[in-house]
């Protein structure tokens, strides 16, 4: 939305901080790494910043809905014009004008969020890709795990209307946009706020029947899940069969502590449900290891749970504190060396669940959705097949954007590669 903003006003990209004009860091909180981040960026900015009194720095995001960050950035990089958060990004152009005026940095991190503002677009130049893009369908998060501080940055869940986001898709359909990804910290609590369980599964069916050629979604929040999903996926083909489900632990103990809303037999059921109608989805995860009071018992039914679930590939973390959240306070007595241990053992099952998988797709054919050119080799393309696994071929670069048969010939773990047929 902001790149779009700014291309609006007639601005260029560039990614050498020396030819920027404007420099904007959009900021998460999910992980501290990224917060660190942050922070070497804007010290790499300050020496050009020091030479440079036209440069204008601005930073945003949901980092800037923490007051201990906020503070940091105001302290150490004075040469910051501009700080704001995830609850007033519709402000934008009032904000930057704001700025500008007051010739001193500007600060405005609103604690509540503000009313869904729809604004439709008049073109698709903010969009990085010309064949796949990212509709948003909700926002915020009403969860609280104890982990997580998207909560606290982002704010209570609010659903766009079907109608708008089905109007999206059409708009980007007609401009020749194959695939959307439907986007929400929890898609599945989407419509909640109305007072409709199963809005979801309505709007993925809306979205279907607008014709686009094919639809991804995440995150799901496993206890928000009904059948009705899973019977929309099994009912239309341009609905992938690939889902990505966070588990984050398979001890209920662990769970618990989570304050995560379900426990590891309801989970596992989600899973035998949504393979019943798709027996083919290709389903992927999110896993802590180390959480606070994480026992090896608990940790081995991790483990357990990922062989009966069969996940073909998982998002492994080892727990990152995030200050703030309950978790932080958490007693956590297990050493370092021990939580990498496990990570390593948990990895190791993970790739030899993906090797299986991709070797099963030896000598089948995919439909892939060709995506980017080898920056190695321009005649080496690269896409996606429906169950979102990156495939490699051999082929023109004109073929970027299209949808074609290929022969799989080799297996990676994480990757494929094949041979293009003709049609």
């Amino acid at each position: 939305m902001i790149r779009h903003r700014l291309l609006l006003l007639g601005m260029k990209e560039t990614e050498d901080f020396s030819k920027a004009d404007f420099i904007l860091f959009n900021t998460c909180a999910i992980r501290e790494n990224a917060e660190n981040h942050l922070y070497g960026e804007l010290g790499q900015v300050k020496g050009i910043a020091l030479t440079r009194k036209d440069l204008f720095v601005a930073v945003c995001g949901c980092v800037m809905q923490e007051e201990k960050p906020v503070r940091y950035v105001l302290d150490h990089f004075p040469f910051v014009s501009l700080v704001f958060g995830t609850n007033n990004i519709d402000a934008f152009y009032v904000l930057l004008e704001e700025s500008i005026k007051a010739h001193a940095t500007y600060v405005d991190v609103r604690s509540q969020p503000t009313a869904l503002v729809e604004s439709q677009e008049e073109d698709t130049s903010g969009r990085t890709s010309r064949y796949t893009a990212f509709v948003d369908i909700a926002y915020g998060c009403n969860k609280f795990c104890t982990y997580c501080i998207v909560p606290y940055t982002r704010g209570k869940e609010r659903s766009r209307r079907k109608e708008d986001i089905v109007n999206e898709v059409l708009f980007l359909k007609e401009r020749g946009y194959r695939q959307v990804t439907l986007l929400g910290q929890n898609v599945d609590s989407y419509g909640k706020d109305f007072g409709d369980k199963y809005a979801f599964a309505d709007l993925l069916e809306a979205v279907a029947q607008t014709g686009i050629e094919r639809i991804r979604f995440t995150t799901p929040y496993p206890s928000d899940f009904n059948d009705k999903v899973f019977d929309v996926m099994a009912k239309y083909d341009n609905v992938m069969p690939a889902l990505h489900l966070p588990m984050q632990s398979g001890s209920d103990a662990i769970l618990k502590r989570m304050n995560r809303r379900y426990t590891r037999k309801e989970y596992l059921d989600i899973v035998h449900s949504l393979r019943k109608r798709l027996p083919d989805v290709y389903l992927t995860t999110d896993i802590i290891v180390g959480f606070p009071g994480e026992t090896e018992e608990d940790f081995q039914e991790t483990l357990s749970l990922c062989k009966e679930a069969r996940f073909d590939g998982a998002f492994t973390f080892i727990f990152s504190s995030r200050p703030g959240t309950p978790a932080s306070r958490m007693k956590d007595d297990t050493p370092d060396s021990v939580k990498h241990e496990r990570f390593d053992r948990l990895k190791d099952l993970i790739d030899s669940l993906s090797e299986e998988k991709a070797k099963s797709m030896v000598d089948t054919v995919q439909e892939v959705l060709f995506e980017t050119v080898s920056r190695r080799d321009q005649n080496r393309i690269s896409g996606y097949d429906r169950h979102g696994k990156l495939v490699h071929v051999t082929g023109d670069p004109s073929l970027i954007g299209q949808i074609r048969k290929v022969k799989i010939l080799e297996s990676h773990t994480y990757s494929l590669v094949g041979e293009l047929l003709d049609d």
